[in-house]
């Protein structure tokens, strides 16, 4: 039987400041590692609007979403019995308002990063390759 691969998405929110570019990260619930924000496809929803909303939940920001992916990576995740294969497809999101107050506030840390400080920071190389051709 051949080992099926899910599905995700993922927003790489991002801001220009004093002409460079600077992406958010956010730390995962149990890990505490920084990566972009991401879940699994919505129902009823596309996919850059399911993105969308988890750059809401996980990182309290909104604002403007490219309908065309940048690009795709692939990570492993990890399970209490198994090891799940992911490919996770990228949106970018210009953020336009970062609110005060998100549903996962109390279970992530978000901070702005320069594409080459996110680069040093995410694992997964498929995302680090993302960020680092990422011009906004």
């Amino acid at each position: 039987m051949a080992e099926r691969t899910l599905q995700q998405v993922a927003a790489l929110c991002w801001r220009r400041r004093k002409g460079t570019v600077e992406v958010l990260l956010v730390t995962s619930r149990e890990t505490r590692r920084w990566v972009i924000p991401k879940g699994w496809p919505m129902e009823g929803l596309a996919d850059y609007n399911a993105a969308r909303r988890e750059a809401f939940e996980e990182a309290g920001v909104e604002g403007h979403m490219r309908r065309e992916p940048l690009g795709t990576f692939f990570y492993e995740k990890r399970g209490k019995k198994e090891v799940l294969p992911v490919t996770v497809t990228v949106y970018a999101l210009e953020v336009e308002t970062k609110r005060k107050a998100w549903p996962e506030m109390k279970e992530r840390e978000r901070s702005w990063f320069s594409t080459h400080d996110a680069v040093l920071r995410v694992a997964e190389p498929g995302l680090k390759n993302i960020l680092r051709d990422f011009k906004g």
